[in-house]
């Protein structure tokens, strides 16, 4: 059993890994394109027109291509992250309390304390405050794939710790956007949505171990989801969380699911997200303009918030309450995780496209601007901490 954990994780990080990397391409490439002279193309690609109708006249949604990746596409990454926190907490590093002390409450602090820099940052703008919580994610792409690279450098302790901190951001992530990123409610489609989350359960009870039914209820779900004004990726969540873990015969309809999507969501989903959204124009940007609160705020959550946040709570949980460093790894190694944990590109562009929605398209660019920053001082410094911590480690076991 030991021994599937242990080989499950390591494709886990594997697939994070490369899928990092495909992510960094395709933001690449739409920050190229978008200053290239096929701008236009780029812009035109984006807001390219889309609509979903049930027979010949039932115009049920019309929404552009940037608008149906971030709200279908993405609740597909969700339907994802459902199934890997309900993993953890039943199967995995979160399944007991001893496990789950440490990596919680660093998550906890890593949320916190960056979305206090950003308050300090924009207080007196009532606009950019709704960007509080765009620096509060770890992207778990990005930074597993940032650690991956460094190899047995890094003790493998230190990435299960980065992949349980990141999967716990992701939950603290979903419940924000539920909490604070819902304007206007119908309640008619509330209570439909929750009819078809009824359903679900009750597939759940009847031990339907089947997923194209939980599959076929969570797009019903979706559609109310969408309808009522919380922001439809919450019904991937929802869905993810009754598929069942086990079948009881040794096999798991949610670690084949999980297994099944992976790469889907590694290289289709999360690579046309990071393009459509990682766009941004920088004529006329200039030094100033990352001065300005929203980009800075950003920028300073991330990069100082996280590892401040994540750090300092793992501190006092190891001082008082019993918890321990991950086994193998040195405070210095164990501070540059902390660093890797401000790459929080995916979650806070998505946050930050919802915050900023209807606003002046001024906070676009300086919502990239600042997550692009802040996101590359993060990986940059935290994989030059590790380095420079697994070189003196090594140092310091080579016989004189």
């Amino acid at each position: 059993m030991l021994k599937f954990v242990h080989r499950t994780l390591n494709q886990f990080i594997n697939s994070q890994s490369l899928s990092g990397v495909v992510l960094a391409l395709a933001a690449l490439l739409a920050l190229i394109v978008s200053n290239s002279p096929w701008s236009e193309a780029y812009v035109r690609f984006v807001e390219l027109p889309g609509e979903l109708r049930l027979g010949s006249d039932a115009l049920l949604l019309s929404k552009s291509l940037l608008h149906w990746v971030n709200d279908l596409w993405m609740a597909v990454f969700f339907f994802l992250v459902g199934l890997e926190i309900k993993r953890e907490l039943l199967d995995g590093e979160l399944a007991s309390r001893s496990q789950a002390l440490l990596p919680v409450g660093a998550a906890l602090g890593g949320m916190v304390a960056p979305a206090l820099i950003y308050v300090a940052i924009n207080a007196g703008n009532s606009v950019a405050l709704r960007g509080w919580a765009i620096p509060a994610a770890t992207d778990i792409a990005f930074a597993l794939g940032i650690l991956v690279l460094l190899g047995s450098r890094v003790p493998a302790s230190l990435k299960v710790f980065l992949t349980a901190v990141a999967i716990i951001d992701d939950l603290g992530a979903i419940l924000i956007i539920a909490f604070f990123y819902t304007d206007k409610l119908s309640l008619s489609a509330l209570a439909a949505a929750g009819a078809g989350v009824l359903v679900l359960l009750a597939l759940n009870r009847a031990k339907v171990m089947a997923i194209s039914p939980y599959v076929a209820v969570g797009l019903v779900i979706w559609l109310f989801v969408y309808k009522s004004g919380i922001h439809a990726t919450l019904a991937g969540v929802v869905t993810a969380l009754a598929i069942p873990l086990s079948d009881g015969k040794g096999g798991s309809p949610l670690k084949a699911a999980e297994h099944a999507l992976h790469p889907w969501v590694a290289f289709a989903v999360l690579p046309m997200f990071a393009f459509v959204n990682a766009g941004v124009s920088l004529q006329g940007v200039t030094p100033a303009t990352l001065l300005q609160s929203v980009p800075m705020g950003i920028t300073l959550g991330l990069l100082l918030g996280k590892a401040m946040g994540v750090f300092g709570a793992s501190w006092l949980l190891i001082r008082f309450a019993g918890a321990r460093l991950p086994a193998g790894a040195g405070w210095w190694q164990f501070f540059g995780v902390c660093l890797l944990c401000g790459v929080g590109f995916t979650m806070s562009l998505f946050i930050g496209a919802l915050a900023f929605a209807g606003q002046d398209a001024a906070y676009e660019t300086q919502l990239k601007l600042g997550v692009l920053c802040g996101s590359l001082l993060s990986g940059a410094l935290g994989a030059l901490m590790l380095l420079r911590s697994s070189s003196a480690v090594e140092a310091a076991k080579t016989p004189a």
